[in-house]
């Protein structure tokens, strides 16, 4: 008899699939090893005399970039998934607007040196819970006890997020010249000026947060279907969809407190992994890594050697990200 369970998004028929989705572990394999050479060249090609100096530069940058694309890579799929949406990210959640309010407020309240003098350490831990604390507590209140919509929930989110924004952009116009100048500097997302001392807690966050779900990885693909079908088949949606909540809280607020707000970098790469692979999660979230790294390495090497500009690599992405998402709604695939 024939099921008529509706299909996940990018589960068509072989037939009409397009040739990369027919082989999705040969793509997600030929997507890596093009992110291995681009990381071998980016490391070991034009070394100046100072050759060591030189290189331990560029394993900082690769080191930051790395768990970047991991984590904003894998917190897009997810978010996605959960909202059953291609061009929501968790930007919507509000963790780039509560992390400029908490630089704002700082330097507002206690002075700028307070921004650049203290230890890396305590700001990125202070920043990591001020940012994933305000918004598990907001999710958990709205989710768990109000027992509110998802939808609901998002929109919550970005109402919220919008208010922060309000708050910030009122506190920075208070603040004099100097003061304003060293608080875009702290703000402004960067890959090349990474502190060493943030890495490995924050791999380790990373990786800790994305192996939390390898219990439930069969629940994830399941919920692409939609909540109605995930509950029907037996999935505990809420719990679930909360446990994946937590997840991109995490991933979210140590990429950021890393190397600061990216908006428009995971819609990117999550949708190509989309279309290169389809939707199987344990595909997806490795193919976006990939792709993730691509971009940002191969970003980094076009603008240095190729270019010689001296443009940032996060405004190519947003300026990047934003052409991509008008394409998204104007072509229809934005769902």
């Amino acid at each position: 008899m024939t099921s008529t369970l509706p299909r996940a998004a990018g589960s068509r028929h072989p037939i009409l699939r397009p040739a990369i989705l027919r082989h999705p572990t040969t793509a997600t394999l030929s997507l890596t090893g093009v992110a291995l050479a681009l990381v071998a060249l980016f490391l070991f090609t034009d070394l100046p005399g100072a050759w060591e100096y030189a290189l331990g530069l560029r394993w900082l940058t690769v080191a930051g970039m790395l768990i970047a694309a991991a984590a904003v890579g894998a917190a897009t799929v997810l978010f996605q998934t959960i909202t059953a949406n291609h061009i929501l990210t968790p930007g919507i959640l509000g963790f780039d607007a509560v992390f400029l309010t908490v630089q704002t407020v700082v330097a507002f309240v206690l002075g700028p040196l307070i921004l650049v003098a203290a230890p890396p350490w305590a700001s990125w831990s202070v920043e990591l819970v001020l940012m994933a604390g305000s918004v598990l507590g907001l999710y958990w209140w709205l989710f768990q006890r109000r027992r509110l919509d998802l939808h609901v929930i998002v929109l919550a989110g970005l109402v919220l997020g919008v208010m922060f924004r309000s708050v910030t952009a009122f506190l920075q116009r208070l603040l004099d010249p100097d003061t304003f100048a060293i608080l875009q500097n702290v703000t402004f997302a960067s890959f090349t000026s990474v502190d060493r001392e943030l890495l490995l807690p924050t791999a380790l966050l990373v990786v800790l947060a994305v192996a939390s779900l390898w219990p439930v990885r069969r629940e994830l693909d399941v919920l692409s279907l939609g909540e109605t079908t995930a509950i029907s088949l037996g999935v505990a949606h809420r719990r679930v969809v909360f446990h994946v909540i937590i997840v991109v809280a995490v991933l979210v607020s140590a990429s950021t407190a890393l190397v600061g707000p990216v908006t428009f970098f995971g819609l990117i790469i999550a949708n190509l992994a989309y279309g290169a692979v389809g939707h199987r999660h344990l595909r997806t979230i490795p193919t976006a890594f990939a792709l993730g790294v691509i971009a940002l390495i191969g970003g980094q090497l076009i603008l240095d050697r190729l270019l010689g500009f001296g443009t940032e690599l996060p405004i190519v992405i947003e300026f990047v990200g934003g052409v991509f998402f008008i394409v998204l709604v104007l072509t229809g695939r934005a769902r």
